[in-house]
């Protein structure tokens, strides 16, 4: 078997526990999650604080912006706490069952995929945000415009979350032996 032999990859890949897969989908639901809100957090916010300057009544009706931000991160810990209760430790005589795989693989995918959507959310939020602060502080009739257009970009995130709870729910893990 050689380096980069397509059956050591699986080789390996069967050996992780799918205890391991399970936990890592929802480090990543979480992790990548907040990091779409906090990145949608700095775009917007240094923009708003930057054009506040022009127009101080806007930094009010523009933190709007910066909750939709916050709500790409709770998707994220929504679906980790929701991953959380599908998880099971598997016995190692348990682990190689086909059962105990796709479970664990189920778990992975669906972390992954709310992580990245709300990851991509958040940055679509921030960038929107950004540009309705700006907008608003040189004319204050295209705040109400803009913010429909971030309320569908914040939508995004709401449909990973669903995409993720259903592949989630393809989770069962085999019933322990005696």
């Amino acid at each position: 078997m050689a380096y980069g032999d397509a059956s050591s990859w699986l080789h390996a890949l069967l050996y992780i526990s799918p205890y391991t897969f399970s936990a890592l989908g929802i480090a990543l639901s979480i992790g990548v999650s907040v990091l779409g809100a906090s990145w949608g957090i700095y775009i917007t916010g240094s923009s708003l604080i930057g054009a506040a300057i022009k127009a101080p009544r806007i930094t009010s009706k523009n933190l709007i912006s910066v909750i939709f931000c916050e709500a790409v991160a709770i998707y994220g810990v929504i679906v980790a706490i929701i991953l959380q209760t599908k998880l099971e430790s598997v016995a190692s005589s348990q682990q190689h069952y086909p059962e105990s795989m796709r479970a664990g693989y189920a778990l992975f995918a669906s972390g992954i995929i709310v992580g990245f959507a709300n990851l991509v959310c958040g940055l679509c939020v921030g960038i929107i945000g950004s540009s309705c602060a700006l907008s608003d502080a040189q004319n204050s009739t295209l705040f109400v415009k803009i913010l429909v257009i971030e309320i569908f970009g914040s939508a995004l995130g709401l449909f990973g979350v669903i995409v993720g709870i259903i592949m989630s729910a393809q989770a069962s893990w085999p019933a322990a032996h005696m």
